[in-house]
């Protein structure tokens, strides 16, 4: 795995308690794919096609890690992750993207994210990043 494809920040011992995955992509069959493969390593998941169908649905208090795209219509990851952190939320965000942009890893990770994957990843990356988000 190459070193950007993959950006770490370490977020100390923050204890979410939970095994609950939230998909937020604009692409079904990216979710579907993340969805099938996160639940065999037997997390919960829900999966939604925009932002606005996640805000909806989730509320800030409910404990979980987001994994997030970042090009979709509407409410962007960008907003959606800005939106998160003025809420005060403390839900660990993976963002993701087929963008092959280098910057972007780093800008999710100023932003809050706990980590970055340009797609295509494989799912070992994206299972131990998880890992480290919900510790």
């Amino acid at each position: 795995m190459k070193a950007e494809e993959l950006h770490l920040k370490e977020i100390g011992e923050k204890s979410f308690g939970t095994k609950q995955i939230y998909i937020v992509d604009d692409d079904e069959s990216v979710c579907r794919a993340l969805s099938i493969l996160l639940v065999t390593y037997g997390f919960n998941v829900d999966i939604f096609t925009s932002a606005d169908e996640f805000f909806l649905a989730v509320p800030n208090s409910a404990p979980g890690c987001l994994i997030l795209d970042i090009h979709m219509p509407g409410l962007d990851g960008w907003e959606v992750q800005q939106r998160l952190v003025a809420s005060g939320s403390n839900r660990p965000v993976i963002i993701m993207s087929a963008d092959k942009n280098r910057r972007l890893g780093d800008r999710a990770l100023k932003a809050g994210a706990v980590g970055y994957l340009q797609k295509p990843f494989n799912d070992k990356a994206l299972v131990d990043l998880i890992g480290i988000a919900v510790k």
